[in-house]
């Protein structure tokens, strides 16, 4: 049976504010693979951020690094058990220096709020309900 972990690599201007921030939001730094140019952020057993120092992240593409306070490349959605529980993970991450571009989302079955890190990058919490993430939106008693 195959098991997928996921590595998201972002890249930051400050690594340490980075890494603040997201202990902040309730993950936490694997310091075995975290050094002065990167950092493992961890969500869970198979899902991970690789923060890494813009000119580290410069050395794994060809590509300009884009600026993500001026572009966006990627939305990274992260579920929640709960709208509480997507309320407390943008809440504190509010209060730890990221900021919210733009209103929540409800939409009945499923209710999101974005929050940008302090690079900029955007994350989406969300919460769906489990009918409607059993049996898609129309399964869902509002």
């Amino acid at each position: 049976n195959l098991m997928t972990q996921i590595f998201v690599n972002l890249p930051t201007d400050d690594l340490e504010r980075s890494k603040a921030f997201y202990v902040a939001l309730g993950a936490t730094i694997n310091p075995m693979f975290s050094d002065e140019n990167a950092a493992c952020v961890v969500w869970d057993e198979n899902v991970y951020f690789m923060v890494l120092t813009r000119e580290y992240f410069g050395t794994f593409t060809d590509k300009p690094v884009a600026d993500a306070k001026a572009t966006a490349q990627v939305l990274v959605a992260l579920s929640r058990d709960s709208r509480e529980d997507v309320d407390a993970v943008v809440d504190a991450g509010l209060a730890a220096g990221g900021s919210e571009p733009r209103p929540a989302t409800d939409l009945g079955f499923m209710y999101n709020r974005d929050i940008e890190d302090p690079d900029g990058n955007i994350l989406e919490f969300l919460y769906m309900d489990p009918a409607a993430a059993a049996g898609g939106p129309e399964a869902f008693e509002g």
